[in-house]
Parts: structure tokens; C-alpha cells; sequence
């Protein structure tokens, strides 16, 4: 543009002047004059250039200033949501913290009560072990007591069946003479001392011989019976005492003794019958008037059932 001013100021102060300048040296100015409108077309297309690149860059500018608005308002979301997120966390975190806490007791609350259920399942698994037993136990009680009550009411009916024997047999002596009567199982032959002895003696009446044999031969088939003969006195001394017969003990053992042989001599089996005398120490009551010692000078003639079959099924159980 300088160079362009110059040559035309040049040319106009030689027109002026009206001298001539070499045609070189114009030449010269020419040429530089192009070369100067050449690069003054480049300078103005790179000044456009620059100016379309100023325009992008303003509106990239603008985006990136919008975008980074954007940007910026989705950060303070996410940065709102990251401080909800991280109390939240904290919140779970302190949650689950004493999770872990109750959780750890209540493991050791669960470990505790399954030991507990193990020992209750093995405590009922044991009772239940004794409850069978107890039930097959009761089933084999039910059983013997089933067989001990048969056995007790065939031998009542016995018992029964063989008091009725001996008082059908002994029907023509008088109550007061003697008496039948059936206590604890046993069947008990009472016989007065009018009706076999005189007083003191210890020799049998025939009366009460016929009673003995007519009772013996009521129960001398009864195999399966015990007899036991006991001989009982008042508390009045013996008048005439011997060798062999110092007090009642010793009366009441020999008149029971004389009884026994005349219940074998009438077919009783020996090994059936025991002698015993009881004396006077085991009175039926007071010895304080004549007629309550009369009553306790008896022999008592004791009949048992043989309960063997009972016993073995007592024994069994």
C-alpha cells in the first residue's frame, strides 16, 4: 500500500517537474507494486480466513460455554445426588453395622437354642424309648394281673367251694361247738374246748373225735391245701403239771398235737398238717369272766390253698 503511494507520488512530482524517469526503474515499481498488490490479496484472504475462523471459534465458544452450563448443572445434580448417595450409604452402613451386631447375638441366641432343641429332641427321644418300655411293661403287668386276678378268683371259688364242703360235713355239731369262716383266703375250722377236751386234758372226746373225722374226710382228697392246727388256752394255770406239761404253751401244743393225729389216722396226709400252740397269748378277747375264757380255750384249725401258681406269677413279674 506504502509502495503503491510512493510510485504515484513518484509519477506526479515528475509530471510536475517534467522530467522522465528511466524506464528500469519504473519497471522496478511495477513489478514491486504487484508483488505488493499480490501480497496484500494473500494478507486480505488470510484476514478473511482469520475473520471465518474468529466466527467459528465464537460460535464453538458459545457451544462450549452452553454445554459447559450444562455441564455444570448436571454436575451440581450429580454432586447432589452423590451427597444423598454417600448419606445413604452411611445410613446402610451404620444399618447393616448393627446388623451385624444383632446378627452376631442372634446367631449366638440361635446356636443356644438349637444346642437347647438337640437336648430337648434327645431328652424326648429317651422318653420316648422309656414310654415304649413303660407300655410294654404295663402291657406285661396288664397281662399278670389279668392272670394274678384269674387265679385269685378260682382260688376264692375254691376256698369258697371247700367252706361249704366242711360245713356241710360238720352240719350236726352245734355253733356253739364249732364255727366255719373263711379270713384273708383261709378257711378257719374253730372248735370249742367243750366239744374235745375236758379241762386240762389233752385226751379227745369221742364227739370231738367224730367232728375230726367227719372234717377230715371233707378235705383229705384236697391236695392242694395246707392245714395248720393251733391249739389256744385261757390264762388259768394248769392244775396237774408233768414231765411233759409245765404250763398252757405246753397244753395247747399237745391237744394240737392229738388233733393232727386223729385228722391222719382219718386219711389226711401228714406232710399236709402242722401242729402249733399258741398258749394263751393270743386270746379272742379279755380273760375276765368265765365266758370269755371259755371262748379263748379253743383249737383253731387253719385251712390255706396252695398258692404256688400265685406266687410264681408274682415271682415272674
Amino acid at each position: 500500500m506504502r509502495l503503491l503511494t510512493t510510485i504515484v507520488i513518484i509519477v506526479f512530482a515528475c509530471s510536475l517537474q517534467g522530467c522522465l524517469v528511466s524506464k528500469k526503474k519504473f519497471d522496478d515499481m511495477l513489478a514491486q507494486k504487484v508483488k505488493a498488490d499480490g501480497e496484500l490479496a494473500d494478507k486480505s484472504a488470510l484476514l478473511t480466513k482469520a475473520h471465518a475462523d474468529l466466527d467459528t471459534l465464537g460460535r464453538q465458544l458459545a457451544r462450549l460455554k452452553k454445554d459447559t452450563a450444562s455441564l455444570a448443572l448436571e454436575f451440581r445434580a450429580q454432586r447432589q445426588k452423590t451427597t444423598e448417595l454417600d448419606q445413604e450409604y452411611n445410613r446402610l452402613n451404620s444399618s447393616y453395622k448393627n446388623l451385624l451386631n444383632s446378627s452376631g447375638k442372634l446367631n449366638r441366641d440361635l446356636s443356644e437354642q438349637r444346642e437347647q432343641l438337640l437336648a430337648i429332641q434327645a431328652h424326648l427321644d429317651n422318653t420316648r424309648r422309656v414310654n415304649d418300655s413303660l407300655s410294654n411293661s404295663l402291657v406285661e403287668r396288664e397281662k399278670k394281673v389279668a392272670e394274678l386276678e384269674t387265679v385269685l378268683n378260682n382260688k376264692e371259688k375254691a376256698v369258697k367251694a371247700l367252706k361249704d364242703r366242711i360245713t356241710n360235713s360238720l352240719l350236726n355239731f352245734k355253733e356253739s361247738d364249732l364255727t366255719v369262716n373263711v379270713k384273708n383266703g383261709n378257711v378257719y375250722v374253730s372248735l370249742a374246748e367243750q366239744l374235745l377236751f375236758g379241762s386240762g386234758s389233752i385226751e379227745i372226746d369221742t364227739k370231738g373225735v367224730t367232728a375230726l373225722q367227719q372234717l377230715a374226710k371233707a378235705i383229705r382228697d384236697q391236695r392242694d391245701i395246707q392245714i395248720l392246727v393251733e391249739g389256744h388256752t385261757d390264762n388259768v394255770p394248769i392244775s396237774k403239771k408233768s414231765l411233759y406239761m409245765q404250763d398252757n404253751w405246753d397244753l395247747s401244743v399237745l391237744r394240737a398235737t392229738a388233733i393232727t393225729k386223729i385228722l391222719t389216722k382219718a386219711g389226711v396226709a401228714p406232710n399236709q398238717v402242722t401242729s402249733a400252740g399258741q398258749g394263751e397269748f393270743n386270746p379272742l378277747g379279755s380273760n375276765d369272766t368265765p365266758a370269755n375264757r371259755a371262748r379263748n380255750r379253743r383249737t383253731e384249725i387253719i385251712i390255706t390253698p396252695n398258692l404256688d401258681e400265685l406266687f410264681k406269677i408274682l415271682e415272674s413279674n
